[in-house]
């Protein structure tokens, strides 16, 4: 079964403790999820307008207009995320790192034009790289991003573990996105174990509802403690299965909204 290749002995997820995410009143680090972006608005104003539910536990929900913050602001993204920001829930800006192609430059201008139109409470630094070789211009990136937002809550979008210096640079990682099938067999890295579940965060696709419960216990043995699991499919690369809600949203939402999964 998927398992961390080291553990802290003594210490459990629901002793270790952490910055709480905004909304999810604890003691200590709870499960919720880390939306990692949906359809337009205009497409799917019914799930933008869920999120705001009480009681749902987000830690963050990701807002990618047109593979970025678009070339002008949107009216309909505005009105969306005013919302989700009213409620007390973090909306990140959507930036594509594309595995450092992406020039520093680049992605400060974007990130500057998510603050401007939309007041973003931090970034996604989507395909970031993750070899060591890539961390200082990665560190400079968030550095910058922090200069010109100093309270942002920055989360590095690698998918998989990176080096393990990425850890001291950025609020959470993204240390697993990808299939269900891949998902259920993962191992978390050694030196994640360091480190408490609210810097990780899983984003799983094509997880069938009969085995929630099962990635649920994958997540909390692995230690991270932001996941979004969906049913959804990237149908051999002809669809984002980040555009459209679970069909299973409302369960997991119970699950993990009343602790079931802790």
């Amino acid at each position: 079964m998927p398992h961390l290749t080291s553990t802290n002995t003594g210490t459990t997820d629901s002793t270790r403790t952490g910055v709480v995410s905004t909304g999810v009143a604890s003691t200590g680090v709870r499960t919720g999820f880390g939306v990692p972006g949906l359809a337009h608005p205009l497409v799917a104003p019914d799930e933008w307008a869920g999120l705001t539910c009480p009681g749902t536990p987000l830690h963050w929900v990701v807002l990618n207009v047109a593979d970025g913050p678009g070339a002008h602001p949107d009216p309909r993204c505005l009105e969306a995320t005013g919302r989700l920001r009213n409620a007390g829930v973090r909306v990140l800006g959507h930036l594509d790192a594309a595995y450092g192609a992406r020039s520093l430059g680049e992605q400060i201008s974007d990130a500057r034009r998510y603050l401007d139109w939309y007041q973003v409470d931090g970034f996604l630094l989507d395909r970031c790289p993750s070899e060591r070789a890539a961390l200082p211009e990665v560190r400079r990136t968030v550095s910058t991003l922090r200069a010109i937002r100093d309270d942002a809550h920055i989360v590095l979008g690698h998918g998989t573990h990176p080096y393990p210096g990425y850890a001291e640079n950025a609020d959470q990682l993204v240390t697993f996105s990808g299939t269900w099938a891949d998902y259920r067999w993962s191992q978390a890295a050694e030196w994640s174990a360091d480190y408490p579940p609210d810097r990780f965060c899983h984003l799983v696709h094509g997880v069938p509802r009969g085995h929630l419960e099962e990635a649920l216990r994958i997540a909390r043995w692995q230690g991270a403690a932001t996941i979004y699991f969906t049913d959804r499919t990237d149908c051999g690369g002809r669809a984002d299965p980040w555009d459209t809600m679970p069909g299973y949203w409302d369960e997991i939402v119970s699950r993990v909204g009343t602790g079931v999964s802790e």
